[in-house]
This record gives structure tokens, sequence and C-alpha cells, in this order.
């Protein structure tokens, strides 16, 4: 691959300094180039709009608008876009619901760094790669696990999801989605249907034991 052939890449991670050390990563490769930076799905979108990268390397936990919801709106504009999400969520729920959203690929960031350059140039080829973490988890699912009720909600309800049970107000998660508060209460109430739960505090200790947040992120 020569220079003028380099894979244009977005890097989208709300930690600067774990952005400067994956632009390293990336940028050391033969034909990769990082083109762009973004904090946040909002941010994401922008960069991607201006830019309009090859592929897009996303994390989907982040403050404000997250991955899940930039890549809806990234797949909306371009439905060719080729979306590779990096995250630290080793729950499959995860993977399903980025695929569902158009993500070609799901890599876990306790994979070794080989595994991430290996998963960008499938998703630049266009196929669909996950971290072996992931489609461990994902084949062990299938035997039967608890996670399952969590693949019944859409996209959108489990972005919600993730903004509740990080305590965030309706208002909030409305101002952040461009959608109505009456929307956001009546997805919640969907959500709590869907997952079988009767009050918000159900809600959060399920989101534990289904590893959607842990412990320490309610500190």
């Amino acid at each position: 691959m020569t220079g003028s052939e380099s894979i244009r890449i977005l890097l989208v991670d709300d930690h600067a300094i774990v952005r400067e050390g994956y632009r390293s990563l990336l940028e050391k490769q033969s034909g990769m180039e990082v083109v762009a930076e973004a904090a946040d799905g909002a941010e994401a979108y922008s960069r991607f709009k201006d830019c309009n990268p090859d592929i897009v390397v996303m994390d989907i936990s982040m403050p404000g608008q997250g991955g899940l919801e930039a890549i809806v709106r990234i797949k909306q504009r371009r439905p060719d876009a080729k979306i590779l999400v990096f995250s630290m969520h080793q729950n499959p729920s995860f993977a399903v619901q980025a695929t569902r959203a158009g993500a070609l690929g799901y890599v876990t960031k306790s994979s070794a760094p080989d595994v991430l350059i290996r998963a960008i140039h499938d998703v630049y080829a266009g196929r669909i790669t996950l971290s072996a973490d992931i489609a461990q988890a994902l084949a062990l699912e299938k035997l039967g696990g608890d996670s399952i009720a969590l693949q019944e909600l859409t996209v959108r309800e489990f972005e919600i999801l993730r903004m509740l049970v990080d305590a965030r107000s309706t208002d909030d998660i409305a101002q952040t989605l461009n959608i109505s508060p009456k929307t956001v209460s009546n997805s919640h109430y969907m959500i709590k249907r869907k997952l079988d739960v009767a009050s918000d505090i159900e809600l959060t200790r399920l989101a534990i034991k289904m590893n959607i947040i842990n412990l320490l992120d309610l500190s």
C-alpha cells in the first residue's frame, strides 16, 4: 500500500491519552493514517462529515452522545460507511447492538494490538470481524445466558438504558439524543417492560449483573 492509498481513519474515544496511544500505534503501520479524532458521538459525526474517512474506529461508552447513536447517524448519512467498534465492554450484547446499528467489527480493548490492526484491515475490506473473546462470549450466550433479553432492545433503547443507569435525567437524555422527553419516558417504560423489571433500582441491578455498568462506575 502506498502513501496515497493509506487507510484514512477517524479515531473516536473520550480519553485523550488513549487516542494518543492508539494514534501512535496506527500511524506506525504501513498504509494507515489517522486523519481526525473525536471525544464523543456528536463530535464523531461532525468530524466524519468534515473528513469523510475510510474507516471509523469507535468507542461506545462516552460522555454525552455515545458510540451507538453516532454509528446510526453516520450510517444514515453514508450507508456504506465502515465502522469498527473498539470498546472495553466484553458483554456480547454490546457487540450485538453495535452490529445492529451498522458496525462491521467489534474488538475489545483487552485485545493485542495486532488484533486491532487486523480488524481495521478486515473492516476496510468490508468483512465482519470480532475479537476472539467476543466471538467466544457470543457462542456461549447462544447456549443460554442472562443477556438474551438485552438483545430485544432496539439500538436507541439500549443507548437510553446506558444513559439511564448512568443517572442521566430524562431532559438530559432527550437533549443529547435530539429527541423529546416524552420519547425518552416512553422508551424508559418499554425498556423496563422488555427486561421485566418494575423499578429503576431493579434496572440498575440488572445492568450491573449484565456488565453494562460496574460498581466502580457508580462510586
